[in-house]
């Protein structure tokens, strides 16, 4: 989901095929989420839309922690002036913003063509002034304001992942030591105590044990070669979270402590796929941060089209989502390689 660049082919494709399958396993929770389609689906395949209702939104998990491993992968752990801290915090504004709020402009139509057929469960009001502009600030989850999109929590929320961990290596003056262990300080507290309290899951505190875990696979894996003291870190920080499992289970904390172990384990690897099947992955992977932001367009007018359709066999359904599914894919590429 996050809007990274990542290296050229064979390269972190282990990255590549989590992105692609946690992407689409979040466009089909929100399809069996969301209006007329989604309840006569239900019908046809009950319980597969419920696997999708209610497990399948955890898969976010798994760009939490890629988010952290290439963000760690990218930070050189060298002193940097302010003004370079300020650059790059603004720099990631950009690159997560101007999308979004391209994206924004598109759900707004598609909302406004919706809106006659279906109801206000699914269709966002129109936006207000000020709505929208909480939207663009990426404030929209701290200051409650109602989102006009699924999932557009994300994007405010990686932004405030990526300041915090910026903030913690430029005040560690350079020391490789302190920043990793400033991120690894603030990764378990937020594993055994802010992610364990739901209230503060408008904050990047709520979601940095996740976050902290994949900066600490990359500087724990081989290919960073941190040594000895980044994996003592990492294991202490995965021992507090699986620690923290055993009093308060959770599922999504669960799904980033693996993922987070296959990355230290096994990121960097370069792994050798069928041509083609390494083309399709590329492609996917590239466009996931734009399908995660365009596809809930999609949604809307699919389910717009169904309601007028009057249609209510499951079966029909199930193909009808299929064939929007696909279309959001195309749609993510259109918005790829023109927009983003």
């Amino acid at each position: 989901m996050t809007a990274v660049r990542l290296p050229a082919r064979h390269q972190f494709r282990l990255i590549d095929i989590l992105k692609v399958v946690a992407a689409q396993c979040i466009v089909l929770h929100h399809f069996s989420a969301y209006g007329p389609l989604s309840e006569a689906a239900t019908g046809a395949l009950p319980e597969v839309m419920a696997w999708l209702y209610d497990n399948a939104r955890i898969a976010v998990q798994v760009f939490l922690v890629v988010a952290g491993y290439m963000a760690a992968k990218n930070f050189a752990l060298t002193h940097r002036p302010g003004s370079a801290l300020l650059a790059g915090l603004w720099q990631r504004y950009l690159r997560l913003a101007f999308p979004f709020i391209a994206a924004l402009l598109l759900t707004v139509l598609c909302s406004a063509l919706a809106r006659p057929f279906l109801d206000t469960a699914v269709v966002p009001a129109a936006p207000t002034f000020t709505q929208f502009l909480a939207h663009a600030s990426l404030l929209h989850s701290v200051l409650d304001v109602e989102s006009l999109s699924a999932g557009a929590w994300y994007v405010a929320i990686d932004f405030q992942l990526y300041a915090p961990q910026a903030l913690l290596l430029w005040v560690s003056r350079g020391k490789r030591w302190l920043s990793m262990g400033l991120v690894a300080l603030l990764c378990i507290a937020s594993v055994t105590w802010f992610n364990t309290d739901a209230s503060w899951d408008a904050w990047a505190l709520y979601f940095f044990g996740a976050y902290g875990l994949g900066a600490l696979a990359w500087w724990a894996g081989l290919r960073a070669r941190h040594g000895l003291y980044a994996i003592v870190l990492y294991a202490t920080a995965l021992s507090a979270g699986l620690a923290s499992l055993t009093v308060n289970f959770r599922e999504r904390m669960a799904l980033a402590i693996s993922v987070s172990a296959v990355l230290a384990s096994f990121g960097s690897w370069q792994l050798r796929l069928p041509r083609w099947l390494d083309y399709l992955v590329g492609q996917l992977s590239r466009t996931s941060y734009a399908l995660f932001l365009v596809h809930y367009s999609v949604l809307l007018l699919a389910n717009a089209a169904w309601a007028e359709l009057g249609w209510e066999d499951g079966d029909a359904a199930l193909f009808f989502i299929a064939g929007s599914w696909f279309v959001a894919l195309g749609v993510s590429y259109l918005f790829h390689t023109q927009v983003e």
